[in-house]
């Protein structure tokens, strides 16, 4: 099964054609767009009708238009792995009463060069079998409607059968594969961080608790692990760690956050990009491998999944970028025109109507903002030691339309420093094994974070993120 163009070779060819078409079965792993690709350029070399005429195809797939004319019988079908349908030409003899929009079918027919100039070829279909058939009276997804997102959230069992999401959700895997292959081709190790954790990583205290369900009948507080366990928010700390045997590692993985906000931007699950580089002592060489990550998915996104991104219509900003200091920053803020529900002031977190702004403030493009003030960031950021205003080695990324999509800081690794604030903070006996990585070893380092369904978000422009993950999980709602 090689998709939707699975070929079964029962035809009539010499022998080198039987050659060659054995040697390119193997070759369709992403289905009819590679194959339709392949058969664009062979039949340049070849005679298209010599080719045509003797390839016998076994599709199997889910119908996305059935027309019946007097004569003929048209069909529409996809399996997933591409946005094109393949049209199937049928005797309407074939057609049968389960033969509908959303049945899953295999059909068996031969591949001919179609007449019509908007498809490359066309399936004279044998035999036509229905393996599911679907009630279209109640299947809440129509044939030719244009769905709002919003409405198909409402199925998450059956979205991804909608175009926009099947179109989302391969430009989404190839992402994935490309962010794996950034890292890896530029000598990262890939680390599983763990999802259950003792450690609050970024301080906030949004926080999924773990219990178990046997505790609730024991009349004493029980912990499983004999401490408070929790879903990750980060795996930032656990990467610290394996920064201290491999100079570069990254992890990929689920993120926790228990916001109670139902908001576009916010998820209770979600995905997150994090890299740790050990021997640097520059945010400019955190920021370099922020932009290369994104250059790079974005590259490969373009040119493995065009049709599927044209159908968001996004325009992807080009190559530009600004870096503005977080002092600076406030200032611009400061002399909006505009008044902001959140006054802007210097020790103030900048929120997400800040960050709209400061991105439209300097044209539309990626902005770096760095040096954020030391009290507004958790303990393991590098101390400036500058003044009169106490900043932190952070930065964080601001794009069009989202607002933050990285943030990231060179860590703390003069033990005084970090022995210090955390004694501050009361926290000394908790991050004991932290403080013990500065005691074995230590050497200057850094990291960041990308939301990876932030980063869907931008280069497709979609305004919701429980659109750009297969299932969202957010405040009051866990369908599945």
């Amino acid at each position: 099964n090689v998709g939707i163009t699975s070929l079964i070779l029962s035809i009539k060819l010499d022998e080198v054609f039987l050659n060659l078409f054995l040697n390119l079965f193997f070759l369709f792993p992403h289905g009819l767009s590679e194959a339709l690709s392949w058969k664009k350029s062979i039949s340049k070399q070849h005679s298209c009708q010599k080719i045509t005429n003797l390839v016998f195809f076994y599709l199997q797939g889910w119908v996305r238009s059935v027309r019946s004319q007097k004569e003929v019988l048209f069909l529409h079908i996809n399996d997933g792995s591409s946005l094109e349908s393949l049209q199937v030409v049928a005797d309407p003899s074939l057609e049968k009463r389960d033969l509908t929009f959303g049945s899953a079918v295999e059909v068996q027919g031969k591949l001919v060069k179609s007449p019509h100039r908007m498809q490359n070829m066309e399936l004279q279909a044998e035999t036509i079998r229905v393996v599911g058939p679907c009630d279209i009276w109640s299947f809440p997804l129509k044939m030719k409607e244009r769905h709002p997102l919003e409405y198909v959230r409402q199925f998450p069992h059956l979205r991804c059968r909608n175009n926009t999401l099947g179109a989302l959700l391969r430009i989404r895997s190839e992402a994935t594969a490309a962010t794996h292959s950034f890292f890896q081709n530029n000598g990262y190790v890939h680390i599983h961080t763990p999802i259950i954790t003792s450690n609050d990583c970024e301080g906030a205290g949004e926080l999924f608790q773990i219990a178990v369900s046997w505790a609730k009948d024991s009349a004493e507080e029980t912990h499983f692990f004999n401490v408070p366990a929790f879903l990750t928010v980060s795996g930032q700390l656990h990467l610290e760690v394996m920064a201290g045997a491999f100079t570069h590692v990254f992890t990929f993985g689920p993120t926790f956050r228990a916001e109670n906000s139902q908001s576009r931007r916010h998820l209770a699950e979600f995905y997150m990009v994090e890299a740790e580089l050990s021997f640097t002592e520059s945010l400019q060489d955190i920021m370099q491998v922020m932009e290369d990550l994104f250059k790079t998915v974005t590259s490969t996104v373009l040119s493995k999944c065009p049709r599927d991104v044209e159908l968001f219509h996004k325009y992807i900003a080009p190559a530009q970028k600004v870096i503005i200091s977080y002092s600076e920053a406030v200032e611009i803020l400061k002399q909006a025109p505009q008044t902001f529900t959140f006054k802007p002031e210097w020790g103030c977190d900048l929120q997400t109507e800040h960050e709209k702004y400061l991105v439209k403030h300097c044209g539309e493009v990626p902005v770096f903002v760095i040096n954020y003030p030391y009290d507004l960031k958790p303990f393991y950021m590098r101390d400036n030691e500058d003044g009169p205003q106490h900043t932190v080695a952070a930065v964080d990324l601001l794009v069009p339309g989202v607002g933050e999509l990285c943030g990231g800081s060179l860590r703390e690794e003069r033990l005084p420093f970090l022995e210090s604030r955390l004694q501050r903070l009361g926290l000394t006996d908790a991050y004991q094994w932290y403080l013990d990585l500065r005691k074995f070893g230590s050497v200057p380092h850094g990291g960041f974070g990308m939301g990876f369904e932030r980063y869907l978000q931008y280069i497709l422009g979609v305004d919701n993120i429980k659109d750009v993950i297969p299932f969202p999980r957010f405040s009051h709602s866990c369908l599945l």
